[in-house]
């Protein structure tokens, strides 16, 4: 099992050092919800809501954004250029590193 560390900094401006496992298939929404920061996944992360939309501050390179994420940000509130549902961010062990910021609440 190899864990990697993601950092997180909440509405307030927060920096959260998350510890993500890479073996159980979970995503950045679901790493968020464990350490019980202000994420909510409303649509149980099926790309509907944008309830768990981050802005991706680091380089990483990600997955690219399916067609039901790109259309979700078409219709979410405060979507900037690096913008990303959590949820569809899955934890892989190239995200080592990886810092997100929360989006405001809409």
């Amino acid at each position: 099992m190899q864990d990697v560390t993601i950092t997180v900094i909440d509405r307030e401006g927060v920096a959260h050092a998350l510890e993500a496992p890479t073996d159980m298939n979970l995503n950045l929404m679901e790493v968020c919800k464990m350490y019980e920061l202000p994420v909510e996944g409303t649509c149980g992360g099926m790309a509907m809501c944008a309830s768990c939309q981050c802005y991706v501050v680091s380089d990483h390179k990600l997955n690219e954004m399916s067609y039901d994420e790109e259309a979700m940000l078409s219709e979410a509130f405060n979507v900037e250029e690096n913008s990303r549902l959590g949820c569809q961010i899955p934890i892989t062990p190239d995200l080592n590193g990886l810092e997100v910021k929360l989006a405001p609440e809409s």
